[in-house]
């Protein structure tokens, strides 16, 4: 089973959003359609910009701790070193 560590951006790439899930495509569904109530909801964050795969679960939560403890700087870094332009990623 693959395992996903994402980043969800809004639609200004103000806010970031760092998580992790075992199926991407129904995890940015919900997302953009509001479907979990917390802070990508309250903040419309829904715009996938990022996101790296490993079979491994525990190495996945590794990696979302990792990410969200880094500085906003290196999280821009992050994405902009595979996706320069801040696109929406096609899963």
């Amino acid at each position: 089973m693959n395992y996903f560590v994402y980043i969800l951006t809004n639609w200004s790439n103000d806010v970031i959003y760092i998580g992790v899930t075992n199926d991407l495509e129904r995890r940015v569904y919900e997302h953009k359609n509001k479907l979990i109530d917390g802070f990508t909801k309250k903040y419309n964050v829904n715009k996938l910009v990022y996101f790296e795969s490993t079979t491994d679960i525990k190495s996945a939560i590794s990696r979302e701790k990792q990410l969200k403890r880094w500085s906003r700087a290196k999280k821009n870094n992050l994405v902009e070193s595979s996706n320069p332009n801040w696109l929406e990623l096609e899963i």
